[in-house]
């Protein structure tokens, strides 16, 4: 124990934070918090010197930025401007939910659709993922989605599904750049954005004469009607469309123009059709 005490000492004594570090600033504070968890018998001295490098590590390493102080600020703004100014809202939403939408979105920081759209705390239940893309019908690949498609539907009862898509959309650049061999670089994103490989290959027939931006630009509203198209394969979303309790939208933010697009696809469906 004397042996590894000193080497420790060595370790926490000669530690020096400097810009040539190779070491990672989130390995450094990693190695350092587990060299404090497993060796508890440390003296004061040695714990004090490893906490004092680990502080000079985080202000080396933050910019200025407290995560911490972000949020909590966040909250206490939320609950001084909105929460407590508005308690009837939030005491009607602590028995319940009923939104009239549930909404699409891509999970880039720049598109959140309740910022955008102004909707309330209640009025939007909410998925948001890579390129805003909805699977087909998969009780075991895409089961995720798919509970958040049945729990809307069957249990919320909304009456609105609408997928929005948006400009300079990284995900939709993605599905463009995958090679026509289909060989993938990535373990999950090239293979979710296939979701949307049918409208990559429309685009790219009508579209071949454009320049690459051009054509990341229509596919990113192409891919939405794939995704609308897709929601017709869940069951319970066929029945409540066909019986007009339920309407799909597509939507398009042009963050970069401040403008946004609302549509409806005529699925042409009847009562009688089978799909």
């Amino acid at each position: 124990m004397a042996g590894t005490f000193r080497k420790c000492m060595m370790l926490c004594c000669t530690a020096k934070v400097t810009k040539e570090e190779d070491m990672a600033y989130e390995d450094a504070i990693a190695g350092l918090s587990k060299l404090l968890s497993v060796k508890a018998d440390l003296e004061g001295v040695a714990a004090a010197r490893i906490n004092q490098i680990t502080a000079e590590l985080e202000r080396a390493g933050s910019d200025g930025f407290d995560p911490v102080e972000k949020l909590k600020s966040g909250f206490v703004h939320f609950k001084t401007e909105k929460f407590e100014k508005d308690v009837d809202l939030y005491g009607q939403l602590a028995k319940g939910q009923s939104p009239k939408f549930m909404v699409f979105a891509c999970s880039d920081s720049r598109v959140c659709p309740s910022h955008i759209l102004n909707f309330q705390p209640g009025e939007a239940f909410v998925v948001r993922n890579i390129a805003n893309m909805v699977p087909p019908f998969d009780t075991t690949k895409y089961s995720g989605v798919g509970a958040a498609i049945e729990y809307a539907v069957l249990h919320l009862k909304v009456e609105n599904i609408v997928v929005i898509g948006h400009s300079c959309c990284g995900g939709i650049k993605g599905l463009m750049s995958i090679p026509d061999d289909g060989t993938t670089a990535s373990d999950f994103i090239e293979n979710w954005v296939k979701i949307c490989a049918p409208a990559k290959t429309k685009v790219k027939s009508a579209c071949g004469d454009l320049s690459f931006a051009e054509q990341c630009t229509s596919l990113e509203k192409e891919a939405v009607n794939v995704s609308l198209a897709n929601l017709l394969t869940y069951p319970f979303v066929r029945e409540a469309v066909v019986n007009n309790k339920l309407a799909l939208k597509g939507g398009y933010y042009d963050f970069v123009n401040g403008g946004f697009q609302l549509w409806d696809l005529d699925f042409n469906i009847t009562t009688n059709m089978i799909v």
